[in-house]
Protein backbone atom coordinates (compact mmCIF):
# COMPACT_ATOMS: atom_id res chain seq x y z
CA UNK A 1 0.00 0.00 0.00
CA UNK A 2 1.27 3.71 -0.83
CA UNK A 3 1.41 5.51 2.13
CA UNK A 4 -0.67 8.79 2.00
CA UNK A 5 2.33 10.81 3.45
CA UNK A 6 5.39 10.22 1.46
CA UNK A 7 8.76 12.31 2.18
CA UNK A 8 7.94 13.92 4.63
CA UNK A 9 10.10 16.79 5.95
CA UNK A 10 10.76 20.05 7.15
CA UNK A 11 9.70 22.80 4.98
CA UNK A 12 10.85 26.64 5.64
CA UNK A 13 9.05 28.17 2.67
CA UNK A 14 6.19 26.99 5.24
CA UNK A 15 7.32 28.71 7.85
CA UNK A 16 8.33 31.83 5.29
CA UNK A 17 4.38 31.89 4.67
CA UNK A 18 3.86 32.06 8.86
CA UNK A 19 5.97 34.84 8.47
CA UNK A 20 3.55 36.52 5.94
CA UNK A 21 0.52 35.79 7.92
CA UNK A 22 1.80 37.07 11.37
CA UNK A 23 3.34 40.24 9.53
CA UNK A 24 -0.35 41.08 8.01
CA UNK A 25 -1.99 40.78 11.41
CA UNK A 26 0.94 42.58 13.06
CA UNK A 27 0.48 45.55 10.35
CA UNK A 28 -3.01 45.76 10.31
CA UNK A 29 -3.75 45.56 14.19
CA UNK A 30 -0.66 48.57 14.07
CA UNK A 31 -2.50 50.30 11.43
CA UNK A 32 0.76 50.51 8.96
CA UNK A 33 -1.46 50.00 5.83
CA UNK A 34 -2.64 46.63 5.74
CA UNK A 35 -6.83 47.40 6.17
CA UNK A 36 -7.51 43.42 5.51
CA UNK A 37 -4.64 42.13 7.26
CA UNK A 38 -6.87 40.09 9.96
CA UNK A 39 -6.68 37.25 6.59
CA UNK A 40 -3.21 36.13 8.39
CA UNK A 41 -5.04 34.19 10.75
CA UNK A 42 -6.52 32.17 8.08
CA UNK A 43 -3.20 31.62 6.92
CA UNK A 44 -2.13 30.51 10.00
CA UNK A 45 -5.39 27.93 9.80
CA UNK A 46 -4.61 26.47 6.56
CA UNK A 47 -0.73 25.78 7.55
CA UNK A 48 -1.94 24.46 10.32
CA UNK A 49 -4.39 22.02 9.24
CA UNK A 50 -1.71 21.11 6.51
CA UNK A 51 0.87 20.50 8.91
CA UNK A 52 -0.57 18.54 11.89
CA UNK A 53 -2.52 16.91 10.01
CA UNK A 54 0.75 15.38 8.09
CA UNK A 55 2.50 14.58 11.35
CA UNK A 56 -1.30 12.64 12.45
CA UNK A 57 -1.23 10.51 9.19
CA UNK A 58 2.31 9.82 9.08
CA UNK A 59 2.34 8.67 13.00
CA UNK A 60 -0.33 6.70 11.92
CA UNK A 61 0.71 4.73 8.94
CA UNK A 62 4.00 4.12 11.07
CA UNK A 63 2.31 2.81 13.50
CA UNK A 64 3.57 4.73 16.17
CA UNK A 65 0.23 7.72 16.57
CA UNK A 66 -0.45 7.82 20.25
CA UNK A 67 -2.89 10.80 21.77
CA UNK A 68 -0.30 11.24 24.80
CA UNK A 69 2.08 12.03 22.21
CA UNK A 70 0.29 14.15 20.26
CA UNK A 71 -1.06 16.46 23.23
CA UNK A 72 2.34 16.36 24.34
CA UNK A 73 3.70 17.84 21.69
CA UNK A 74 0.80 20.19 21.37
CA UNK A 75 1.11 21.43 25.33
CA UNK A 76 5.12 22.10 24.10
CA UNK A 77 4.01 24.33 21.06
CA UNK A 78 1.22 26.10 23.10
CA UNK A 79 1.16 26.09 27.00
CA UNK A 80 4.65 27.83 28.07
CA UNK A 81 4.18 30.84 25.47
CA UNK A 82 0.71 31.14 25.71
CA UNK A 83 0.17 31.20 29.89
CA UNK A 84 3.44 33.61 30.01
CA UNK A 85 1.68 36.18 28.41
CA UNK A 86 -1.69 35.70 29.84
CA UNK A 87 0.02 36.20 33.32
CA UNK A 88 2.19 39.20 31.85
CA UNK A 89 -1.02 40.76 30.75
CA UNK A 90 -3.17 40.04 33.98
CA UNK A 91 0.00 41.80 35.89
CA UNK A 92 0.14 44.90 33.42
CA UNK A 93 -4.12 45.20 33.52
CA UNK A 94 -3.26 45.48 37.47
CA UNK A 95 -1.87 48.67 36.80
CA UNK A 96 -3.82 50.07 33.65
CA UNK A 97 -7.21 48.71 33.65
CA UNK A 98 -10.07 50.20 35.41
CA UNK A 99 -12.30 47.51 37.29
CA UNK A 100 -14.88 47.21 35.05
CA UNK A 101 -11.96 46.02 32.24
CA UNK A 102 -10.21 44.24 34.56
CA UNK A 103 -13.18 42.26 34.87
CA UNK A 104 -13.73 41.51 31.45
CA UNK A 105 -9.49 40.67 31.32
CA UNK A 106 -10.04 38.24 34.33
CA UNK A 107 -13.39 36.89 32.57
CA UNK A 108 -11.21 36.66 29.07
CA UNK A 109 -7.92 34.59 31.18
CA UNK A 110 -10.27 32.21 32.72
CA UNK A 111 -12.12 31.34 29.49
CA UNK A 112 -8.77 31.07 27.29
CA UNK A 113 -7.19 28.75 30.01
CA UNK A 114 -9.94 26.46 29.23
CA UNK A 115 -9.71 26.96 25.44
CA UNK A 116 -12.86 28.60 24.95
CA UNK A 117 -12.05 32.28 24.27
CA UNK A 118 -13.48 32.14 21.04
CA UNK A 119 -17.22 31.21 22.53
CA UNK A 120 -16.30 34.27 25.25
CA UNK A 121 -15.66 37.01 22.89
CA UNK A 122 -18.63 35.92 20.96
CA UNK A 123 -21.12 36.06 24.25
CA UNK A 124 -19.39 39.27 24.83
CA UNK A 125 -21.56 41.64 23.58
CA UNK A 126 -19.18 44.26 21.72
CA UNK A 127 -20.28 44.65 18.70
CA UNK A 128 -17.93 42.07 17.33
CA UNK A 129 -14.22 41.72 16.37
CA UNK A 130 -13.84 44.93 14.77
CA UNK A 131 -15.52 47.16 16.72
CA UNK A 132 -13.51 50.48 17.45
CA UNK A 133 -12.99 51.62 21.40
CA UNK A 134 -14.10 47.75 22.94
CA UNK A 135 -13.13 45.04 21.40
CA UNK A 136 -10.16 46.58 20.24
CA UNK A 137 -9.31 47.59 23.89
CA UNK A 138 -9.50 43.68 25.27
CA UNK A 139 -5.86 42.58 25.94
CA UNK A 140 -6.77 38.66 25.68
CA UNK A 141 -8.90 39.32 22.50
CA UNK A 142 -6.76 37.54 19.86
CA UNK A 143 -6.57 34.11 21.71
CA UNK A 144 -10.16 33.25 20.40
CA UNK A 145 -8.03 31.74 17.05
CA UNK A 146 -5.72 29.81 19.30
CA UNK A 147 -9.09 28.26 20.92
CA UNK A 148 -10.61 27.32 17.76
CA UNK A 149 -7.43 25.51 16.72
CA UNK A 150 -7.17 23.61 19.82
CA UNK A 151 -11.12 22.78 19.41
CA UNK A 152 -10.16 21.52 16.66
CA UNK A 153 -7.36 19.21 17.42
CA UNK A 154 -9.36 17.77 20.37
CA UNK A 155 -11.34 15.92 17.10
CA UNK A 156 -9.32 14.96 14.72
CA UNK A 157 -6.84 13.41 16.54
CA UNK A 158 -9.43 11.13 17.60
CA UNK A 159 -11.16 11.05 14.58
CA UNK A 160 -7.97 9.98 12.16
CA UNK A 161 -7.00 7.45 15.20
CA UNK A 162 -10.81 5.88 14.54
CA UNK A 163 -10.62 5.69 11.26
CA UNK A 164 -7.23 4.20 10.75
CA UNK A 165 -8.27 1.09 12.93
CA UNK A 166 -10.45 0.49 9.84
CA UNK A 167 -8.30 -0.68 6.46
CA UNK A 168 -11.05 0.08 3.98
CA UNK A 169 -11.52 3.44 5.58
CA UNK A 170 -7.69 4.59 5.53
CA UNK A 171 -7.63 4.85 1.90
CA UNK A 172 -6.50 8.30 0.40
CA UNK A 173 -9.56 8.46 -1.85
CA UNK A 174 -11.81 7.88 1.48
CA UNK A 175 -9.78 10.29 3.52
CA UNK A 176 -10.33 12.76 0.88
CA UNK A 177 -14.04 12.20 0.59
CA UNK A 178 -14.02 12.70 4.47
CA UNK A 179 -11.99 15.72 4.21
CA UNK A 180 -13.73 17.29 1.24
CA UNK A 181 -17.13 16.88 3.03
CA UNK A 182 -16.31 18.08 6.29
CA UNK A 183 -15.25 21.23 3.83
CA UNK A 184 -18.33 22.20 1.66
CA UNK A 185 -20.29 20.98 4.97
CA UNK A 186 -18.19 24.19 7.03
CA UNK A 187 -18.22 26.31 4.07
CA UNK A 188 -21.52 26.02 3.62
CA UNK A 189 -21.98 27.38 7.54
CA UNK A 190 -19.85 30.04 7.26
CA UNK A 191 -21.34 31.42 4.11
CA UNK A 192 -25.01 31.24 5.91
CA UNK A 193 -23.72 32.06 9.34
CA UNK A 194 -21.58 35.53 7.58
CA UNK A 195 -25.47 36.34 6.40
CA UNK A 196 -26.90 35.85 9.46
CA UNK A 197 -24.93 35.33 12.14
CA UNK A 198 -21.74 37.51 11.60
CA UNK A 199 -19.85 37.42 14.71
CA UNK A 200 -20.84 33.53 15.53
CA UNK A 201 -19.34 32.97 11.89
CA UNK A 202 -16.26 34.94 12.61
CA UNK A 203 -15.64 33.63 16.22
CA UNK A 204 -16.80 30.03 15.93
CA UNK A 205 -15.33 26.52 15.40
CA UNK A 206 -18.02 25.16 12.95
CA UNK A 207 -17.45 28.26 10.58
CA UNK A 208 -13.68 28.04 10.65
CA UNK A 209 -13.02 24.21 10.75
CA UNK A 210 -13.01 24.39 6.47
CA UNK A 211 -9.77 26.53 6.69
CA UNK A 212 -8.11 24.00 8.30
CA UNK A 213 -9.48 21.08 7.07
CA UNK A 214 -8.65 22.70 3.50
CA UNK A 215 -4.85 22.09 4.49
CA UNK A 216 -5.81 18.49 5.76
CA UNK A 217 -6.75 17.80 2.59
CA UNK A 218 -3.69 19.38 1.25
CA UNK A 219 -1.57 16.74 3.24
CA UNK A 220 -2.90 13.77 1.44
CA UNK A 221 -2.80 14.99 -2.24
CA UNK A 222 -1.71 12.32 -4.03
CA UNK A 223 2.03 12.40 -5.62
CA UNK A 224 0.25 12.43 -9.42
CA UNK A 225 -1.15 15.60 -8.41
CA UNK A 226 2.05 17.42 -7.58
CA UNK A 227 2.78 20.18 -10.19
CA UNK A 228 5.69 19.24 -12.11
CA UNK A 229 5.65 21.73 -14.79
CA UNK A 230 7.89 24.41 -13.96
CA UNK A 231 6.12 27.51 -15.53
CA UNK A 232 2.73 26.04 -14.07
CA UNK A 233 4.12 25.97 -10.80
CA UNK A 234 6.05 29.55 -10.87
CA UNK A 235 2.16 30.86 -11.66
CA UNK A 236 -0.14 28.53 -9.45
CA UNK A 237 2.44 29.89 -7.02
CA UNK A 238 2.32 33.53 -7.68
CA UNK A 239 -1.51 33.65 -8.24
CA UNK A 240 -1.51 32.11 -4.67
CA UNK A 241 0.31 35.02 -3.23
CA UNK A 242 -1.96 37.61 -5.66
CA UNK A 243 -4.74 35.64 -3.60
CA UNK A 244 -3.37 36.75 -0.16
CA UNK A 245 -2.08 40.02 -0.95
CA UNK A 246 -5.80 40.82 -2.71
CA UNK A 247 -7.39 39.88 0.94
CA UNK A 248 -4.63 41.94 2.54
CA UNK A 249 -5.35 45.43 0.99
CA UNK A 250 -8.50 45.46 -0.25
CA UNK A 251 -10.12 44.16 2.44
CA UNK A 252 -11.49 46.27 5.52
CA UNK A 253 -12.76 45.58 8.39
CA UNK A 254 -16.78 46.10 6.77
CA UNK A 255 -15.94 43.37 4.40
CA UNK A 256 -18.03 40.39 5.16
CA UNK A 257 -16.29 37.73 6.74
CA UNK A 258 -15.24 34.89 6.60
CA UNK A 259 -17.46 33.26 4.36
CA UNK A 260 -17.02 33.28 0.70
CA UNK A 261 -14.47 36.41 1.16
CA UNK A 262 -12.19 33.64 2.98
CA UNK A 263 -11.36 31.76 -0.16
CA UNK A 264 -8.90 33.97 -1.50
CA UNK A 265 -6.64 33.77 1.10
CA UNK A 266 -7.27 30.19 2.33
CA UNK A 267 -6.94 28.91 -1.46
CA UNK A 268 -3.91 31.17 -1.76
CA UNK A 269 -2.50 30.14 0.73
CA UNK A 270 -2.92 25.81 -0.38
CA UNK A 271 -1.42 26.81 -3.91
CA UNK A 272 1.82 28.26 -2.21
CA UNK A 273 2.15 25.17 -0.06
CA UNK A 274 1.16 22.56 -3.16
CA UNK A 275 2.92 24.46 -5.49
CA UNK A 276 6.18 24.19 -3.84
CA UNK A 277 5.55 20.69 -2.41
CA UNK A 278 7.91 18.04 -4.14
CA UNK A 279 9.08 14.63 -3.75
CA UNK A 280 12.84 13.92 -3.51
CA UNK A 281 15.33 14.75 -5.43
CA UNK A 282 13.05 16.74 -8.10
CA UNK A 283 10.52 19.80 -8.82
CA UNK A 284 12.70 22.41 -7.24
CA UNK A 285 10.89 25.21 -5.24
CA UNK A 286 9.29 28.34 -7.08
CA UNK A 287 11.32 31.32 -6.54
CA UNK A 288 8.57 32.77 -4.53
CA UNK A 289 9.22 29.25 -2.31
CA UNK A 290 13.39 29.82 -2.33
CA UNK A 291 12.68 33.68 -1.25
CA UNK A 292 10.06 32.49 1.63
CA UNK A 293 12.33 29.61 2.50
CA UNK A 294 15.49 32.60 3.06
CA UNK A 295 17.27 33.03 6.43
CA UNK A 296 15.18 36.21 7.54
CA UNK A 297 12.14 35.18 6.23
CA UNK A 298 11.96 32.01 7.87
CA UNK A 299 13.33 32.83 11.58
CA UNK A 300 10.21 35.37 11.33
CA UNK A 301 8.30 32.40 10.38
CA UNK A 302 9.95 31.04 13.62
CA UNK A 303 8.86 33.59 16.09
CA UNK A 304 5.29 33.99 14.27
CA UNK A 305 3.57 32.21 17.27
CA UNK A 306 5.56 34.50 19.94
CA UNK A 307 4.68 37.52 18.21
CA UNK A 308 1.07 37.02 17.86
CA UNK A 309 0.76 36.49 21.04
CA UNK A 310 2.44 39.53 22.73
CA UNK A 311 1.75 42.01 19.89
CA UNK A 312 -2.11 42.36 20.47
CA UNK A 313 -1.71 42.85 24.35
CA UNK A 314 0.67 45.88 23.51
CA UNK A 315 -1.44 47.66 20.91
CA UNK A 316 -4.37 46.86 23.27
CA UNK A 317 -3.01 48.68 26.26
CA UNK A 318 -1.90 51.48 24.24
CA UNK A 319 -5.16 52.24 22.57
CA UNK A 320 -6.59 52.10 26.47
CA UNK A 321 -3.99 54.22 27.92
CA UNK A 322 -4.28 56.84 25.18
CA UNK A 323 -8.21 56.15 24.49
CA UNK A 324 -7.86 55.77 21.07
CA UNK A 325 -5.74 54.76 17.89
CA UNK A 326 -1.87 56.38 18.39
CA UNK A 327 -1.41 58.60 15.67
CA UNK A 328 2.01 59.61 15.75
CA UNK A 329 3.78 56.95 12.75
CA UNK A 330 6.54 56.67 15.11
CA UNK A 331 4.74 55.87 17.87
CA UNK A 332 2.77 52.89 16.12
CA UNK A 333 6.23 51.49 14.48
CA UNK A 334 7.67 51.29 18.48
CA UNK A 335 4.78 49.22 19.45
CA UNK A 336 5.85 46.91 16.27
CA UNK A 337 9.36 47.17 17.34
CA UNK A 338 8.78 46.30 21.16
CA UNK A 339 6.35 43.80 19.93
CA UNK A 340 9.35 41.72 17.94
CA UNK A 341 11.79 41.77 20.85
CA UNK A 342 9.07 40.16 23.43
CA UNK A 343 8.76 37.64 20.81
CA UNK A 344 12.63 37.08 20.17
CA UNK A 345 12.91 36.69 23.91
CA UNK A 346 9.80 34.46 24.63
CA UNK A 347 10.64 32.43 21.38
CA UNK A 348 14.45 31.61 22.44
CA UNK A 349 13.90 31.53 26.14
CA UNK A 350 10.43 29.91 26.71
CA UNK A 351 9.38 28.33 23.43
CA UNK A 352 12.42 26.69 22.28
CA UNK A 353 13.45 25.19 25.73
CA UNK A 354 10.27 23.60 25.84
CA UNK A 355 9.87 22.34 22.43
CA UNK A 356 13.69 20.85 22.91
CA UNK A 357 13.48 19.49 25.95
CA UNK A 358 15.44 21.11 27.88
CA UNK A 359 12.85 22.10 30.18
CA UNK A 360 10.35 19.78 31.42
CA UNK A 361 12.16 16.68 29.54
CA UNK A 362 9.57 13.80 30.22
CA UNK A 363 6.13 13.80 29.34
CA UNK A 364 4.98 13.63 32.86
CA UNK A 365 6.66 17.01 33.65
CA UNK A 366 5.35 18.44 30.93
CA UNK A 367 1.44 17.57 31.48
CA UNK A 368 2.07 18.61 34.87
CA UNK A 369 3.61 21.72 34.24
CA UNK A 370 0.57 22.72 31.36
CA UNK A 371 -2.28 21.46 34.07
CA UNK A 372 -0.59 23.78 36.76
CA UNK A 373 -0.22 26.92 34.42
CA UNK A 374 -3.48 26.74 33.01
CA UNK A 375 -5.11 26.45 36.46
CA UNK A 376 -3.18 29.33 37.48
CA UNK A 377 -4.14 31.15 34.48
CA UNK A 378 -7.50 30.29 35.46
CA UNK A 379 -7.52 30.94 38.98
CA UNK A 380 -6.28 34.67 38.53
CA UNK A 381 -9.00 35.00 35.80
CA UNK A 382 -11.57 34.20 38.10
CA UNK A 383 -10.33 35.45 41.30
CA UNK A 384 -10.15 39.39 39.19
CA UNK A 385 -13.66 39.02 38.00
CA UNK A 386 -15.42 37.65 41.09
CA UNK A 387 -13.63 40.75 42.75
CA UNK A 388 -15.13 42.46 40.64
CA UNK A 389 -11.74 43.76 39.30
CA UNK A 390 -10.56 44.29 42.74
CA UNK A 391 -11.38 48.27 43.02
CA UNK A 392 -9.23 48.38 46.07
CA UNK A 393 -5.88 48.63 44.18
CA UNK A 394 -6.80 52.18 42.63
CA UNK A 395 -5.58 55.26 44.46
CA UNK A 396 -8.26 56.49 46.81
CA UNK A 397 -8.87 59.84 44.51
CA UNK A 398 -10.19 57.54 41.92
CA UNK A 399 -12.53 54.90 43.44
CA UNK A 400 -13.96 58.11 45.05
CA UNK A 401 -14.54 59.24 41.07
CA UNK A 402 -16.10 56.21 40.84
CA UNK A 403 -18.20 56.22 43.44
CA UNK A 404 -20.23 59.44 41.72
CA UNK A 405 -18.99 58.70 37.95
CA UNK A 406 -19.64 55.93 35.56
CA UNK A 407 -16.47 54.39 34.70
CA UNK A 408 -16.76 55.12 31.30
CA UNK A 409 -17.31 59.30 31.72
CA UNK A 410 -14.08 58.80 34.23
CA UNK A 411 -11.91 57.02 31.33
CA UNK A 412 -13.24 60.45 29.30
CA UNK A 413 -12.06 62.75 32.34
CA UNK A 414 -8.71 61.29 33.12
CA UNK A 415 -7.59 61.47 29.27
Amino acid sequence: MVPLIQNFRYRPEVDGLRAIAVLAVVLFHSGLGLPGGYIGVDVFFVISGYLITSLIINDLQQGKFTLANFWERRARRIIPALVTVVLATLIAGWFLLLPKDYVALGKSAACQSVFGANIHFWLTPVGGYFTAGTADEMPLLHTWSLAVEEQFYMIVPLTLAAIFRFPGLRTRRMLLAIFSTGILASFLVSVYGVAHHRSAAFYLLPTRAWELLLGSALAIFPSSWIIRHRLTRESASYLGLAGILFACFFYTDTTPFPGLAALPPCLGTALIVWSNNRLAGDSPPTSLGRFLATRAVVFVGLISYSLYLWHWPIFAFSKYYLAGEPCAFGYRIAMVALGLILAILSWRFIETPFRQKSVCGNRKSIFRFAVTALAISFAFGTAIFSLKGLPSRLPDNIREALSVAPQDDLLLLLC
